[in-house]
């Protein structure tokens, strides 16, 4: 049987070829299936168009019009031409100027009627519209979709692609939801949704398509999660652990463990001691010692005869699990190793065989840990730091390791309870609730830009007490698009000649090498920086108990679960510490954001007040490797569609635990093809 044509390499969709297909590819789409599913990020809407009198300079406006007369070409360089078409909106005219593009100019005649989108310029004797989007009035779509982009794929490009694409959808219809499930949830039916979201004939037709894609994509997710802890369940443990005494680790810490600290690490341990693997998500707000029980659960495995290795997103966070690890555990005589990609060569051959031989009972490491020719002796359990960084598919790859070994995840990311049965539907959930003792809230303040002069003279007072800060910027390099963003480049260069001349400034930024990042935290660890310029490349695990001042520019540009994560670079020792946002927006939901890191610092009330302003796309935006994009659940801000799916997917496993059955065929299909990079512990 011939294959289905939506399924065929990309370069064979005819209008794409070999080097546009290679650009497909830089965005994961390799046949005509991924690519109806790369959806639109937003529609220019001409349902509604405007009169030019009633626009302003600066706009971007729909306008229908009709050509009056084609001007004569204008050549001003080699390269550079541009072509102008005066138009008329029925009570005014206006002119349409297009660069290097003749073929548009050419195709204008007098009398035709068009529908154009662009920014208006020009002044009260001559309005003009600078190279707009123009589409025959005859055939118009009236939403029309603008699609993610790529050096060298525009929008119109993929909308033509997509065109070919629903054309073979229509002649080789598909569908993937059983037709009892759409009844009962109302939903469209998957050829009619895609048609609609590339090519919607109306806004009530784009939100029913929106819906039913947003649907599946959640129930797709939920049952590969639901059937992930399925089978986890039905596996046996490489080896179920014996009770052990972990009185002289307690004994060894210099300080009290939490009641929340305590409960933790007696439900791990009594997970250790199951026949079945652990899957649990150990969920704890930034300092509230998440790491101390991971020690404990690592203690408990060596005392099994049993290795455990702990896999972090980052060299810098390796390096400072590795020494927070070495500082509970070699007091009862566990010596970690540290195990990454900048490992020497000579160093790295001589740990892998403390590892292949058992020796290194504790390994630290980043993605370095899960190559094929590292080899464990007797891996029992694998604890994986800030999953959202990681996914489901690299822990399995990690659990591969060591057969069936028992998985511990940590999360400093505060997440509503809803959500996180979806992001970690296959794991049990403990989470850390109280602070340790000794912590000062800390406390937050947000101004102007107005206020920057007397922030930094505040920050000057602290540093002079020797204390450190940081100061964190949105990006680090100019752009045309983020006015007013100072780059982290210019805006240290400024302060080392300015407000902080008389103090050691440093950069840390996300492109720099691993290697040079290392340099700069170590330096900020051991004082030897008393001002630390970034970007959010800080946000996760740094420890530097001496800093306790942390100003963030332009903090409405950041979402309040990150400006949390942001602030909990700071307060990490005895001493009062602030964090200071600073913000020109005058946005209603942007100072609405801040006013709520000034109300609370408890991350999961946070969590929740995100959600509520900014729907779950502010979760979902982040990278989830090995987990659906959730592009179209990212438009529905609306909890109930979780609750549907998480519904609809325990009523489809209930009655059938593996979708054996014929009419949920495709829908397995579906679910195993998202999950296929999940390795042997994940679906097969």
């Amino acid at each position: 049987m011939e294959k289905h044509h939506l399924y065929q390499p990309i370069g064979t969709l005819p209008g794409v070829g070999e080097k546009r297909a290679k650009i497909y590819q830089k965005l994961g789409i390799e046949t005509p299936y991924d690519l109806l599913f790369h959806f639109p990020r937003t529609y220019i809407d001409f349902t509604a168009p405007v009169k030019i009198a009633d626009t302003e300079n600066g706009v971007y406006a729909a306008v229908k019009c009709r050509v009056v007369q084609r001007l004569a070409p204008a050549f001003v360089r080699k390269g550079l031409s541009f072509y102008r078409v005066v138009v008329t909106d029925g009570d005014s005219d206006f002119v349409l100027v297009f660069y290097n593009t003749p073929y548009t100019y050419q195709a204008m005649k007098a009398g035709d009627e068009y529908y154009v989108y662009g920014k208006l310029t020009g002044g009260f004797t001559r309005r003009e519209m600078q190279a707009p989007q123009v589409q025959k009035a005859e055939n118009a779509l009236l939403l029309q979709p603008i699609y993610p982009q790529t050096a060298g794929l525009t929008s119109v490009m993929i909308r033509t692609n997509v065109a070919r694409a629903l054309q073979i959808l229509e002649q080789e219809p598909i569908e993937t939801l059983p037709a009892k499930l759409r009844a009962a949830y109302q939903l469209c039916g998957l050829n009619d949704a895609l048609r609609a979201v590339h090519r919607p004939q109306s806004a009530k037709e784009l939100e029913a398509a929106q819906h039913r894609l947003a649907f599946e994509e959640l129930l797709q997710f939920q049952l590969g999660t639901l059937m992930l802890r399925h089978y986890s369940t039905a596996q046996t443990a490489s080896a179920k652990m014996e009770n052990a005494d972990l009185s002289d680790f307690f004994g060894a810490i210099p300080f009290s463990l939490t009641h929340a600290q305590q409960h933790a690490i007696e439900v791990i341990c009594s997970d250790l001691c199951r026949a079945k693997p652990m899957n649990r998500l150990l969920q704890g707000d930034v300092g509230s010692g998440k790491t101390v029980v991971a020690a404990a659960a690592a203690a408990f495995a060596a005392k099994n005869g049993r290795q455990t290795v702990l896999m972090a997103p980052t060299e810098i966070l390796a390096q400072q699990h590795l020494q927070t690890l070495t500082e509970f555990l070699s007091p009862i005589g566990i010596s970690p190793v540290l195990l990454t990609g900048s490992t020497k060569a000579k160093e790295k051959r001589a740990i892998k065989a403390q590892i292949a031989d058992g020796t290194a009972q504790v390994v630290v490491g980043t993605h370095a840990v899960i190559q094929k020719d590292t080899e464990f002796n007797d891996l029992g359990l694998v604890i994986t730091d800030e999953q959202h960084r990681f996914g489901v598919a690299q822990r399995a790859a990690l659990a591969e390791k060591g057969g069936f070994p028992h998985k511990l995840v940590m999360s400093a990311t505060p997440i509503p309870r809803t959500l996180a049965l979806i992001i970690y539907g296959d794991l049990d959930i403990t989470v850390l609730d109280e602070m340790p003792k000794g912590r000062l809230p800390i406390q937050t303040f947000a101004v102007t830009g107005g206020y920057r002069e007397r922030a930094y003279s505040f920050i000057r007072e602290h540093l002079d007490k020797g204390e450190q800060a940081y100061l964190v910027c949105a990006m680090i390099e100019e752009s045309d698009q983020l006015e007013n963003v100072q780059a982290a480049e210019s805006y240290a260069e400024s302060l080392k000649t300015g407000a902080f001349a008389n103090y050691r400034v440093g950069l840390l930024h996300g492109k720099m090498k691993p290697q040079d990042k290392e340099a700069i935290m170590a330096a900020m660890k051991a004082h030897e920086i008393d001002l630390l310029v970034c970007t959010t490349v800080v946000e996760v695990g740094v420890d530097v108990p001496n800093a306790t001042i942390i100003l963030i520019e332009n903090a409405d540009r950041f979402g309040l679960a990150q400006l949390h994560q942001l602030r909990g670079r700071v307060g990490r020792g005895q001493v009062q510490s602030y964090c200071i946002l600073v913000t020109d927006s005058r946005r209603e939901d942007a100072r609405e954001r801040l006013k709520v890191m000034s109300r609370t610092a408890n991350g999961f009330a946070i969590a929740e007040e995100d959600l509520k302003l900014r729907g779950p796309g502010d979760f979902f935006g982040h990278a989830q490797h090995g987990m659906p994009p959730l592009m179209q659940a990212a438009f529905c801000s609306n909890m109930p569609l979780v609750s549907e799916t998480q519904a609809a997917a325990k009523s489809l496993l209930e009655r059938d635990p593996e979708l054996r059955s014929p009419e949920v065929q495709p829908l397995r299909t579906a679910v195993l093809t998202l999950f296929a990079k999940n390795g042997e512990n994940g679906l097969n």
